[in-house]
């Protein structure tokens, strides 16, 4: 008996001993990384359901000499979203409301004109399609954080005005901040409370009494961490926080709530916890399992694990759980020279033993056969996400393109395999209309090989326009310079340079552009995708510019309005030599006013567009007709209604003529001061003038 309890006191205190060995060297990491005048960091471990380590070293505030303490309270910025998200998972369980609802059974106004339902479990794991509003802000040139007093109503105003998705619902993944801010209004909606309020409440029953999220960015919270930067100089100065935001992130708490939750989260099982076991997991009947409920699912460390990191200004914060080896590590700080994520890994591995990776591919890897050719396996690709893959060749180099981003050279390991990058574990294969990427995990990724296509400068100049957004409400304008390189222009920025990818692709500084085709294989919009911002639509304006004046190989012909003693106009055809001299001239009209705004030489002669109040059915009519060389007449037409309509261009198709022009719709037509619209007008036209087709643009505003 003497010898076993001997044996126990031993083992007992060479596990004491060992443990303070771990903790010595957590310990040397913390205070390698600031000094005990920096901004604060807080380090906090918990094995076993039970917290072994926790630390916090630096200042709160610099101006003060405030020292953190394990009560200070820092912005943990996008590691909050798993609150949110566990607010949500308990009102489902409490069924208030159910994972698959539609957003807009709560909030109506949201994309209306979207048949797919957009459910709330999409917004959950970042798979709704939903742009994240920071990024749109962006393209308005309003970064969120310059937005002072910018809260959660204006987050859903912005979103309002987004009739469109970056993606269908369910169907990929977007990282989108957008989506938890839509969360806490569908909270709101449930409880009938404030979001922060009824969070407030939420946090007390989880014995959490020092956490809670900003509902003002004036208001006094106490115990606050101060977060600072110095930007490369030196120098620290205070990152300023104007806004009112909250649910996708500023949830300011303190390393002692932390690690109180971290010790529910280990002993949930224990305890029975249904939410908080839950919460650990994908969600149920989703589409992706490496996101669940505000939480990665991915492996670190050669581990499965249950992690997330926020960073907002210099607030930073990391979440990192180990849930075989009970081990989970909570890191923040208001220092922005440190980053969380790299400290938590750090002292993970302190805890953790070495272990390899298992690495499996997939079986086509080895029973398929690919092209070693590598003049064959050059050309681009685009994957199943419509992202274009350029594959190079450079000297005796292969390089992977992916939009404006550094290249990576591919390296040929043996025969048809490839290595993306050295001593890369993910492996490529090329067929011949395709390549896969055979990641270690066993997961693939296939890119379907585009067709060569020529670029011409008749595509170069299709480019050419402005371009309108109604949902965020900017535009940009492409053209055409001497030198035939494309530039883009945005407002209140320099212009850049486009890279011209293929007829349906163009790329400037991080913005890939995928052009639009109408039905006339004409230019109508540009799908803009940058950083969390996917396919938002840039209409292109319609150029209604006359040309009333074309070159022929015996000088010019062009067309005028000329008014006659009756105070009416007709219409003057008139052609010149190529000093200007006037050979012959026609003109055209009947007993109203009759203009001429276009010319565009056909395989007869010319067609002339403009507007009459001489024919057709309304005040004006688009006219249209058509003369040989000579100026005779072959075939006129009208086209129109009630109100003013008026032709002014064309463009040859395959079968004939798109007329452009715009029509007047009124209410009615007995009410002097009723407002009309106009909008622009396209009419197809065949050879002889018959419409076969016609489509109501834009409208023209004032």
């Amino acid at each position: 008996m003497k010898y076993i309890l001997s044996v126990i006191i031993a083992l007992s205190s060479f596990m004491i001993y060992a443990q303070e060995s771990l903790l010595q060297k957590v310990d040397s990491i913390v205070e390698s990384k600031i000094s005990t005048e920096d901004p604060a960091l807080m380090v906090g471990v918990v094995k076993n359901g039970k917290i072994i380590y926790q630390k916090v070293k630096g200042l709160a505030n610099l101006e003060h000499q405030v020292k953190a303490t394990e009560n200070t309270r820092s912005n943990i910025a996008s590691t909050a979203k798993q609150y949110t998200a566990l607010m949500v998972l308990q009102l489902s369980i409490e069924n208030k409301l159910s994972l698959e609802d539609d957003i807009r059974t709560y909030l109506p106004n949201l994309y209306p004109n979207v048949k797919e339902q957009i459910k709330i479990r999409y917004l959950l794991n970042h798979t709704s399609g939903i742009r994240d509003y920071s990024d749109l802000l962006s393209l308005q040139q309003k970064p969120w954080w310059s937005q002072v007093g910018f809260d959660n109503d204006d987050v859903i105003k912005l979103l309002e005005k987004q009739q469109e998705l970056g993606f269908k619902p369910g169907t990929r993944y977007m990282y989108s901040n957008s989506g938890y801010t839509i969360l806490t209004k569908i909270i709101e909606k449930v409880s009938d409370k404030k979001f922060h309020v009824y969070a407030r409440q939420f946090f007390k029953n989880l014995d959490m009494n020092a956490t809670e999220f900003s509902s003002n960015y004036m208001l006094v919270i106490p115990n606050k961490a101060t977060p600072y930067s110095d930007w490369g100089d030196g120098i620290w100065k205070e990152y300023p926080m104007l806004t009112n935001l909250n649910g996708d992130g500023f949830l300011y708490t303190s390393l002692k709530d932390q690690l109180r939750f971290e010790q529910a989260v280990q002993n949930a099982k224990f305890n029975n916890n249904v939410v908080l076991l839950q919460i650990q997991k994908s969600i149920k009947n989703s589409e992706i399992t490496y996101y669940g409920f505000g939480l990665e699912l991915g492996d670190k460390l050669n581990r499965k694990a249950v992690h997330h990191s926020g960073s907002t200004g210099s607030y930073h914060a990391q979440t990192l759980r180990f849930p075989e080896e009970k081990l989970s590590v909570f890191v923040m700080s208001s220092n922005g020279r440190i980053w969380s994520g790299f400290i938590a890994e750090e002292v993970a591995k302190v805890f953790l033993s070495k272990t390899d990776k298992v690495i499996t591919y997939d079986k086509k890897l080895s029973e398929s056969k690919g092209i070693n050719d590598l003049n064959k396996i050059i050309g681009q690709y685009i994957s199943e996400n419509d992202y274009v893959i350029r594959i190079e060749k450079n000297d005796n180099n292969i390089l992977w393109r992916n939009a404006n981003n550094n290249p990576i050279e591919i390296y040929q390991e043996k025969n048809d395999v490839f290595n993306k990058g050295k001593n890369s574990a993910t492996k490529i294969k090329f067929y011949e209309n395709e390549f896969v990427v055979f990641y270690d995990n066993d997961k693939t990724d296939t890119y379907k090989k585009l067709a060569e296509s020529k670029i011409t400068l008749q595509d170069f100049e299709s480019f050419e326009g402005e371009y309108y957004s109604s949902e965020l409400e900017i535009g940009f304008t492409i053209y055409l310079e001497k030198d035939k390189n494309l530039w883009i222009s945005f407002p209140k920025r320099k212009p850049k340079k486009l890279e011209v990818i293929n007829r349906n692709e163009l790329l400037v500084s991080d913005y890939i552009l995928k052009i639009k085709r109408d039905q006339f294989d004409r230019v109508s919009d540009i799908f803009l995708t940058v950083f969390r911002v996917v396919n938002s639509r840039f209409r292109k304006k319609t150029n209604l510019k006359y040309q009333p004046k074309i070159e022929i190989q015996e000088g010019s012909i062009q067309v005028s309005n000329i008014g006659d003693k009756n105070g009416t106009t007709q219409i003057l055809l008139t052609k010149n030599d190529k000093k200007g001299n006037e050979i012959w001239f026609k003109k055209y009209g009947g007993n109203g006013y009759d203009k001429a705004n276009s010319i565009l030489k056909t395989d007869n002669g010319y067609l002339i567009i403009g507007s009459t109040s001489s024919y057709g059915n309304g005040n004006y009519d688009v006219l249209v007709f058509e003369v040989n060389t000579n100026g005779k007449k072959l075939w006129q037409n009208t086209y129109g209604s009630f109100y003013n309509d008026y032709g002014y261009s064309a463009e040859k198709t395959d079968k004939g003529y798109l007329i452009k022009g715009t029509k007047q719709d009124c209410p009615n037509n007995t009410d002097i001061n009723r407002k009309c619209n106009t909008n622009v007008w396209f009419i197809k036209i065949n050879k002889n003038g018959k419409k076969t087709y016609s489509s109501i643009i834009e409208e023209i505003k004032n």
